[in-house]
């Protein structure tokens, strides 16, 4: 696997399976490849850590006594939980990978599963889940600029970025042309924008795009 730059912690890979022996396994190959790695026997286990919010994958057996890992996948994708998720099960059939892949999950493996194959889908599941969070903190980010501006302002970049000129935006506000322009590029400032093209990006990505009424 590519390790992390300097400073910043190896990658969190999450098991949740009733065996212990395979909980035993997967540990030790897991961090053998240079991951760190919190087990689990059952999901109210795992529910009740805070290994999740950090966890880059879930390694999620299918079979877990009383509990269904498929339902258990589901009531995670449906909370939004972000963890990416390779199921694994000795019982496996097309209907239920279906299922899991429908679902989202990185692959259903059934045991016994190849090592190798195990760590590329644990590969995968960890550059997603990278992604994802890369994609959050620049929502974040976004969001923070938003904030930053004025009602007045956040008005103006609402029109301009759903096609407005400049002296449609003054007569949509009853405003002078000019005010107008010294609130975009206040605005253009704050959010950082080096373009309307790029200003449009953001305004989709905050889902604050107005609809043109042409004036």
């Amino acid at each position: 696997m590519t390790r992390p730059p300097n400073g910043q912690e190896l990658p969190l890979i999450c098991v949740v399976d009733d065996d212990e022996d395979v909980r035993n396994s997967l540990s030790s190959l897991l961090r053998s490849a240079g991951y760190r790695v919190s087990v689990f026997a059952g999901p109210a286990e795992f529910l009740a850590s805070d290994a999740g919010d950090a966890a880059s994958c879930l390694i999620l057996d299918i079979r877990l006594g009383e509990a269904d890992g498929l339902e258990f996948q589901q009531e995670l994708v449906a909370s939004d939980a972000a963890i990416p998720i390779i199921l694994i099960s000795g019982h496996g059939d097309i209907p239920m990978t279906v299922r899991a892949m429908k679902a989202g999950a990185v692959n259903f493996l059934p045991k016994p599963f190849d090592d190798t194959a195990l760590l590329d889908s644990v590969g995968e599941a960890v550059s997603r889940a990278r992604e994802r969070r890369s994609e959050a903190d620049r929502e974040n980010s976004v969001r923070v600029r938003w904030d930053s501006l004025t009602s007045r302002e956040r008005e103006v970049m609402q029109l301009v970025t759903a096609g407005l000129m400049n002296k449609q935006v003054a007569w949509e506000l009853s405003l002078s042309e000019i005010t107008v322009k010294i609130h975009r590029g206040n605005m253009m400032r704050k959010m950082q924008a080096k373009s309307l093209a790029e200003l449009v990006r953001m305004a989709d990505l905050l889902g604050v795009r107005a609809e043109r009424r042409d004036a």
